[in-house]
């Protein structure tokens, strides 16, 4: 093995993606993984088709994975094989929107150990990353009406009433 080799097999940012692709592919989405020619809404990182191509030369922020996953997630299973590129039109199917995708996302992130500064990274959130950090690790989980109303996840007090663990637990990970 070179000494090339080994750095790739032990890069922490190879060992994140590996865990956050087996995680995607370990719930139902479909990852693939090749060289984009032509760049996406995020760097390294496309819907196609209903599912991810992920591009690890490119890949800035392995955490960019969660967030474009839980636009597939948060869609439809009926609608989900049709989604391709940036999904201007995702607000317009309801519960499937921007903020029910980040809050997704989080819970994802606390399903594999990522950290909410991992997830809101300084690079991405429109120069929000880290005001979403503080919210989601405050507790105040903006897109969780959403994610309950598409019986995705339950929030605190009925959880507690069906004595089951509230969000950011998911109580399913793709939208039926």
């Amino acid at each position: 093995m070179s000494a090339f080799q080994a750095f790739a097999a032990t890069n922490p940012r190879d060992v994140l993606t590996d865990r956050l692709i087996a995680f995607l592919r370990g719930i139902g989405l479909r990852v693939d993984e090749e060289t984009l020619t032509t760049p996406g809404f995020l760097p390294g990182v496309c819907i196609r088709a209903g599912g991810l191509v992920v591009d690890r030369n490119s890949l800035e922020w392995p955490g960019d994975l969660l967030h474009e996953a839980g636009h597939l997630a948060v869609m439809p299973a009926a609608l989900r094989p049709e989604q391709s590129g940036a999904l201007h039109d995702c607000e317009q199917v309801p519960h499937a929107g921007e903020a029910e995708a980040t809050a997704w996302a989080f819970a994802a992130a606390c399903a594999v150990g990522l950290s909410a500064h991992e997830l809101f990274h300084a690079g991405g959130y429109h120069g929000h990353g880290e005001a979403l950090a503080m919210t989601f690790g405050c507790g105040v989980y903006p897109g969780l009406h959403g994610l309950m109303q598409a019986g995705m996840a339950y929030g605190l007090a009925e959880a507690r009433s069906l004595s089951v663990e509230p969000y950011p637990q998911m109580r399913r990970w793709l939208r039926p």
